[in-house]
């Protein structure tokens, strides 16, 4: 390992000053103090979810809450306590989403801690896993393949360090770090090994505000979010002028007593407010967190629950996803005449030279022990780009030699007679590497020609037990999975097999390489080996380009490009700092069959929210229209907040909250502002115009003191009856408890109409026998219409 001397004021090649000499050994305790104690400490706060302020000021400071609660306030002085229920309800709503909420942040905090990345830093000489807020200015901060640098510093060790800034400065190639070279907070270890010291921590350094930014709670970037804000802005507008005309017509036009004018005035413009869908839409995903929480899956930005039930093709990396970490070295195969005795050493030598092991490497390392008399005079890390690693050494004879280990067909020629026999292992599902001599420097690109064969090592991968069940899983889903590894893709297409993969395995190397012609051939091929980490990126974007909404999942750092471009990414729990980072979902876990559970749950969130969608906006189209015919007929409105208080709760209020909430498996549908007004719009021009005929009628028939009540009790009927035909439709399917929610709803109407006291509460009493069935008939003939309007729009309009 090369080393510097960290008191060197500048570097003559790299000119980039550094800093105090601190030894080699890092801080010494006291030192640690003294910078804690002036607050030279790592102190960004990483922040997993809002703030408790934050939250309550999300579910409190709404616009549409501002204008019921302005309505509330008036109807608290105006009228009596019943006609003023509806601002209760709002408080309750809001009440139930805040602490919902609170419930979810605390369990994406748990799990945040849980999978927080530990850095090693060095202090007195020894090496300590620190939390990140722990770290100090002048520590000396240790890091390897995947590791992240979490705060700006200057390299003083590098062992073929190669690091990569992409997701900082857009540049895909790994740069090659020597000692004074700076290290940028953000970027993260591809290959090699080495330390830094922190020069900036805290907020100072570079990527502070954006790693803060990044691990944020959010509530927003969701198709399903914005279509709610987009349906909020469309109600706004309708609601301004019907509000207006409403309050001149019964302020104005009619002579009526003040305070009923004024109850009457807001009975019309509170219900035009769907003020539950936010409130639902936010619970629901808050329910999604806590659920999939209990279950050790992390959600880092929440609508990646949304997302991933919208995917329509998942990108699985093989090793660790469906693969365990661990392999097992069955054989070991001398060729060209190699003394089997003299390959072990070389291997157990190869396995020394690396401080950091990937999992194949590790496997060699338990196989064959170290030999003590060999000693390592230059390494190479491994790199997933070029599929190989090496090290020179001084052997025990005192000869020098220099080692090359990796993928066959990399090292080796196309006709060489070794490849033969690794396509034959290939094809078993074993994963093949080479041991081949070379004479070259390990720092020429060049080394890998003229390689000389020395064995093959035959490794066995660990088969996860519940990945045939997740891949039979998303093939039910009509989810395409495609297997992307750096593998041989025999040998990847072989694991598949197992597994009841099906389809053709496709070397990575002979893609086209443009973005059309490989989407071309991501369509038609499942399994792709000798994928490079760039390629992944660009495989990713190909699908993309076709329309394809796309999964990523992985573990480690070569899948940090196409993780961060995926439209969702999914990162083991165990895999590198760095795949955690960007992916939106972390299976804590480390469990590949945890996917469909977070698919299920975005398909319920999603499927239940347009059903409940669907239940507001009819509830906003007929109260707009109500409005409108109000106006121009130039009549009373005919209900009081009360008669609307009820009629939300029992067919809107309670039941969506359970839709809400219940068990949804279809697969989450585009467009959602499409499809909820396909069916609101006429679902509530049906039952607003029912409702107004009955009111006229009733007008017509009525007459004398109490006529007003009479008209009203019956409008309501009408509009109850319709409300619940409306809920019985979005209820479908029916299962037993969605059967007993609608029953247990039109029983409560039941209920007020029967009991007296209920009667004058709410001011509903059916006058006589005549005008109460023709409000029923009125209403079946509307729910006949409902179904046959809703039926046309399936047919006719496209969602």
């Amino acid at each position: 390992m090369t080393h510097i001397d960290a008191g060197a004021e500048l570097d003559p090649v790299h000119p980039v000053p550094l800093p105090a000499r601190v030894g080699n050994g890092g801080l010494s305790a006291a030192e640690v103090a003294e910078r804690v104690a002036r607050g030279a400490v790592n102190d960004v706060p990483v922040r997993s979810s809002r703030s408790f302020g934050e939250i309550v000021r999300a579910n409190v400071f709404t616009r549409f809450n501002a204008i019921i609660g302005v309505l509330w306030l008036v109807m608290l002085f105006v009228a009596p306590f019943q006609d003023s229920l509806f601002g209760y309800v709002i408080i309750a709503n809001t009440g139930i989403g805040i602490i919902q909420e609170w419930r979810a942040k605390k369990t994406l905090d748990s799990l945040a801690v849980i999978g927080e990345a530990k850095p090693t830093v060095r202090r007195d000489g020894e090496a300590l896993e620190v939390s990140t807020s722990e770290i100090v200015l002048d520590d000396l901060i240790e890091i390897g393949p995947g590791d992240k640098a979490v705060v700006d510093g200057v390299c003083v060790e590098a062992d073929g360090l190669e690091i990569d800034e992409s997701l900082l400065t857009g540049e895909a190639d790994p740069v090659v770090k020597q000692p004074g070279d700076p290290v940028m907070s953000g970027s993260f270890v591809v290959a090699g090994g080495g330390a830094f010291q922190a020069t900036k921590v805290g907020r100072e350094a570079y990527a502070a505000q954006l790693a803060e930014e990044a691990s944020r709670f959010t509530l927003v970037h969701s198709e399903l979010r914005t279509g709610i804000s987009t349906i909020l802005k469309y109600v706004t507008w309708m609601m301004v002028p019907a509000a207006i005309g409403l309050v001149i017509t019964q302020l104005v036009v009619k002579s009526h007593d003040l305070k009923e004018s004024i109850a009457r005035t807001v009975g019309g413009i509170v219900p035009m407010v769907p003020e539950g869908l936010v409130l639902l839409t936010s619970v629901a995903f808050a329910i999604g967190v806590i659920r999939l929480g209990r279950k050790q899956c992390l959600v880092q930005e929440l609508p990646a629950i949304e997302g991933l039930a919208r995917i329509d093709t998942v990108c699985l990396d093989k090793t660790g996803t469906l693969t365990e970490g661990g392999m097992d070295v069955t054989e070991l195969r001398p060729l060209n005449g190699s003394d089997e005795t003299y390959v072990r050493k070389v291997l157990g030598a190869l396995g020394e030279s690396d401080p950091r092991p990937n999992a194949s490497l590790q496997a060699i390392i338990d196989a064959y022990p170290d030999a003590e008399d060999w000693r390592c005079t230059e390494s190479l890390p491994f790199s997933s780009a070029r599929k190989y690693s090496g090290a020179s050494f001084s052997e025990g004879t005192g000869e020098s030699s220099t080692w090359l280990l990796g993928a066959p067909d990399v090292l080796l020629g196309a006709d060489d007679p070794a490849l033969a026999e690794t396509g034959r292992l290939n094809e078993q599902g074993l994963r093949v590497l080479l041991l081949a001599r070379v004479t070259g420097d390990l720092d020429d690109p060049e080394v890998a020609r003229g390689a000389s064969a020395a064995a093959l090592v035959v490794l066995e991968q660990r088969l996860r037990p519940d990945a045939a069940d997740t891949l039979r899983y998303f093939a039910e889903q009509d989810v395409r999975a495609k297997v992307i590894s750096g593998d041989n893709a025999v040998s990847v297409g072989a694991v598949a097999g197992k597994l009841g993969l099906t389809g053709t395995a496709v070397d990575a190397r002979t893609l086209p390489s443009d973005q059309d012609g490989m989407a071309e051939a991501l369509d038609e091929g499942t399994v792709f080996g000798r994928v490079t980490p760039q390629q992944k990126r660009d495989m990713v974007g190909a699908l993309q380009s076709h329309g394809h909404t796309v999964a990523m999942t992985g573990d480690g750092v070569n899948d940090v490009l196409a993780l961060k471009d995926a439209d969702i990414g999914v990162s083991m729990g165990s895999g590198s700092e760095a795949t955690r980072a960007v992916a939106q979902i972390v299976l804590l876990n480390n469990s590949f069959a945890t996917l469909p559970d977070v698919v299920a749950e975005g398909r319920r969130v999603i499927g239940n929210i347009t059903r409940v969608a669907t239940l507001f906006l009819v509830k906003t189209v007929y109260s707009v229209l109500l409005a409108v015919l109000v106006v121009c007929w130039q009549v009373e409105y005919p209900f009081l907040p009360r008669h609307l208080t009820l009629l939300s709760t029992l067919t809107i209020g309670v039941p969506a909250f359970f839709l809400a909430l219940a068990p949804n498996k279809e697969r989450a549908q585009p467009h959602f502002v499409r499809r909820v007004m396909r069916y609101s719009i006429p679902g509530g021009l049906v039952a607003g115009v029912a409702t107004f005929v009955t009111y006229l009628i009733a007008r017509h028939y009525y007459t004398g003191e109490g006529s007003l009540d009479a008209e009203t009790s019956v409008a309501t009927l009408t509009l109850f009856l319709i409300s619940m035909w409306v809920l019985a439709i979005i209820a479908r399917p029916y299962t037993w408890w969605r059967v007993v929610l609608v029953a247990s709803m039109g029983a409560g109407f039941l209920l007020v109409l029967a009991v007296p006291w209920l009667q004058d509460f709410f001011a509903l009493k059916l006058v006589g026998l005549t005008m109460p069935w023709i409000a029923v008939g009125i209403s079946v003939v509307a729910a006949a219409a409902l179904e046959v309007t809703w039926k046309w729009v399936d047919r006719r309009v496209p969602a």
